[in-house]
């Protein structure tokens, strides 16, 4: 992986808070396995010292990302997520044409015993809910906003496939890959050549992001899509 300048990442920055663009494929927070690996974490305590990540996304999930430069407003934001007053807004490509309207999930999540992925569990499960809209329909794909009310793991993810609408890359929950094959009539394969999928990791991007900061003005921070995304979407545009 190419070296990451963390001051490339930021969007919004002041005295007490870093927003960034989390790339893909780069963890939030250390990983246990390898200690002088990559993460957010590690850029954002060299970046700032006292730095801490106020939330996480998973490590393939690119997008917002909200870092707390002190103990003061970590805490803040912190109380704000509690309460449910931070809003989180994903983009995700979904198989199959979709018009969601405002389609409102709430079915209980509990993680499988390996932690690697979770299922719906009526009984067990923790509560979680979902919101959805449809922001662009294609030939056979759906760009969708989503919406958490809830932060649990792979909420998103196993939402969608509960609607019969798993994110694109997405084998744990079902999303089939996308080929350029797919989209483009009659498309020739170079001889001897391995077709890659035009997305290779699961398409879900953390767009924007509302919370208020310590003097209680309330902002939105979006992140634009990173290249694979943003090809995905506009190849699907094209071939319509």
């Amino acid at each position: 992986m190419a070296r990451i300048d963390f001051k490339d990442l930021i969007l919004f920055e002041n005295e007490d808070y870093i927003v960034i663009n989390k790339p893909p494929y780069v963890p939030s927070i250390n990983e246990r396995t390898a200690d002088k690996s990559v993460s957010i974490l590690r850029m954002a305590k060299e970046y700032s010292f006292d730095a801490q990540v106020a939330h996480r996304l998973d490590k393939e999930t690119s997008g917002v990302l909200a870092i707390a430069k002190n103990p003061e407003a970590y805490r803040h934001l912190a109380m704000q997520f509690e309460y449910r007053e931070v809003t989180k807004r994903y983009h995700a490509v979904a198989n199959g044409v979709h018009d969601f309207d405002s389609i409102s999930v709430f079915l209980p999540i509990l993680p499988l015993k390996d932690g690697t992925a979770v299922k719906i569990d009526r009984q067990k499960g923790k509560a979680a809910e979902t919101i959805f809209f449809t922001l662009q329909a294609f030939r056979r794909h759906t760009l969708v906003e989503c919406i958490p009310v809830t932060g649990r793991m792979h909420q998103i993810r196993v939402h969608l496939q509960c609607l019969k609408a798993p994110i694109v890359a997405d084998p744990t929950y079902g999303g089939a890959d996308v080929y350029l094959s797919d989209l483009k009539r009659n498309f020739n394969l170079k001889k001897d050549t391995e077709e890659l999928p035009i997305m290779q990791r699961v398409a879900l991007h953390a767009h924007s992001l509302s919370f208020r900061l310590l003097n209680e003005e309330a902002i939105k921070i979006e992140a634009p899509y990173p290249k694979d995304f943003g090809v995905l979407v506009k190849l699907l545009e094209k071939h319509l």
